[in-house]
C-alpha cells in the first residue's frame, strides 16, 4: 500500500523487479510528472518508499548493492519504474543489443534531435500548444524521449510528410533542439546506451501532463 493507493509489483528476475504507478500515486506523494521525470529517482523519498514496499511485496532487497533504474511514461497514464541489481554484462545481453538493433526498419524516415535538459523538452511542448500545433503528435509514427549522457533525444521514426504542418513544426523544434543524426548508427546507440524516458508518442503524452 503507497499512500492509499497500490502500487503493482513485478519480478521480472533474480535481479530486476517492474512497478507500475499511476499518476495519482504521484500526486499523494506531492510529486509532478516533470520532477519525476528529469530528477534521478534515487534522490527523492519516492524512490525509498518504492524500495521499502518492494522488499516487502516480493523480497527485493537491495542493501548496498547498486542499482540501475529506468522509469518510462506511458500513454495511459501509468508509470513503469525498472529496478535493476547491477550485476556483471554476459553474453546474453550482447544477444539482446543486437535483437534490438535488428528492429530498426531499414525504410523508415526518422530524425533526431537533442535537448540540452529535460525543461527544454517541456519549453517546446508548451510553445506548440500555445502556437496552434497541438497537432504536432502526428508528424510520426513513433515518437521516443531517450536519455543519454544527461541530454534528452527525441527520435522521430517513419515521419508523415503528408502532415499539414510539418514545416512549420520543422521551424519550432529547431528554436528548442538541435538536430544531430538521422544515422541508424546513433539510434542503436541510443537503444544500448540510452534511457527510453517516453514511449510510443512523447510529444503526446507530454501535451498530456504540461
Amino acid at each position: 500500500m503507497f499512500g492509499g493507493y497500490i502500487m503493482k509489483f513485478e519480478k521480472l528476475g533474480e535481479n530486476k523487479i517492474r512497478i507500475i504507478l499511476t499518476s495519482q500515486d504521484l500526486k499523494d506523494k506531492n510529486i509532478d510528472f516533470h520532477t519525476f521525470m528529469s530528477n534521478s529517482l534515487e534522490k527523492q523519498d519516492l524512490f525509498l518508499d518504492i524500495l521499502e514496499e518492494a522488499e516487502e511485496e516480493i523480497g527485493f532487497e537491495v542493501k548496498d548493492c547498486p542499482v540501475r533504474i529506468e522509469a518510462l511514461a506511458m500513454a495511459n497514464g501509468e508509470f513503469i519504474v525498472t529496478v535493476t541489481r547491477v550485476i556483471p554484462e554476459t553474453k546474453n545481453i550482447h544477444k539482446k543489443i543486437s535483437a534490438k538493433r535488428k528492429n530498426i526498419k531499414t525504410n523508415a524516415k526518422y530524425a533526431i534531435y537533442k535537448f540540452a535538459s529535460f525543461e527544454d523538452f517541456c519549453n517546446f511542448i508548451t510553445f506548440l500548444e500555445n502556437h496552434n500545433l497541438s497537432l504536432s503528435y502526428k508528424v510520426a509514427q513513433n515518437i521516443l524521449l531517450y536519455l543519454y549522457k544527461e541530454e534528452y533525444y527525441i527520435v522521430f521514426d517513419n515521419i508523415n510528410i503528408n502532415y499539414s504542418d510539418i514545416q512549420k513544426f520543422n521551424s519550432a523544434i529547431i528554436e528548442f533542439a538541435k538536430f544531430v543524426n538521422n544515422s541508424k548508427v546513433f539510434i542503436s546507440k541510443l537503444l544500448e546506451n540510452g534511457q527510453l524516458i517516453i514511449a510510443n508518442n512523447a510529444i503526446k503524452i507530454g501535451m498530456k501532463y504540461f
